[in-house]
């Protein structure tokens, strides 16, 4: 999908010049800088999206999707983490009675999210769109989250969510959050960079 839009994005731009060239007078160009501009910025931003779609299509690839209801989740910094970020508070999935922010690392596409995070005088039925929340991952590495369609019947807005140290970025060290080895293997096909090894406990935190 996000190539399909990228290439009709590119169309859009080529025909819209060769409509210009072909068939209007120099005086109409100042017309179509708006649609050219327009549809050269929709092609950059399919472009940057493919990395992040590949990314979530593996972790679709490892991880069924859930509902889940009354996900704790703020605007302003988590007091679990130095960044002043959005985050998700979601359970540890071996240990369910340990609570792990995942925070909205990534710029891209997360104002529709933080209009729906809210506020108090933010509007119930934009807040219902993420009631309850499609999610599939693993919190402690990579995670998919999503918005439900007007029925709920499945997810649209799918959005990639990790932790800083699945990144695999330069001087950040991958930590295992006491993963068995299954769900260290899990993660890494979903493209979380984890140690190798199971090794003694070591929260990011």
């Amino acid at each position: 999908m996000i190539v399909l839009r990228l290439l009709g994005w590119i169309a859009v731009w080529i025909g819209s010049l060769a409509f210009l060239v072909v068939f209007l007078s120099p005086g109409f160009t100042l017309l179509f800088v708006p649609i050219l501009g327009y549809a050269a910025f929709r092609a950059v931003l399919q472009l940057a999206y493919i990395r992040p779609s590949i990314y979530i299509q593996r972790v679709l690839w490892q991880y069924p999707w859930q509902l889940l209801a009354d996900v704790p989740r703020g605007r302003n910094r988590h007091p679990m983490v130095q960044e002043d970020e959005m985050w998700l508070e979601l359970s540890n999935p071996e240990e369910p009675g340990e609570r792990i922010p995942l925070l909205f690392l990534s710029g891209m596409r997360t104002f529709w999210w933080m209009r729906r995070f809210g506020t108090a005088r933010t509007k119930p039925e934009l807040k219902a769109e993420i009631e309850p929340l499609w999610f599939a991952g693993d919190p402690r590495f990579i995670a998919v989250i999503a918005a439900s369609r007007k029925r709920g019947e499945a997810p649209k807005r799918l959005h990639l969510l990790y932790q800083r140290t699945a990144t695999g970025r330069r001087g950040i060290e991958p930590t295992d959050w006491n993963a068995s080895p299954a769900a260290l293997e899990r993660a890494r096909c979903s493209g979380a960079h984890v140690p190798d090894a199971v090794r003694p406990h070591s929260h990011p935190h």
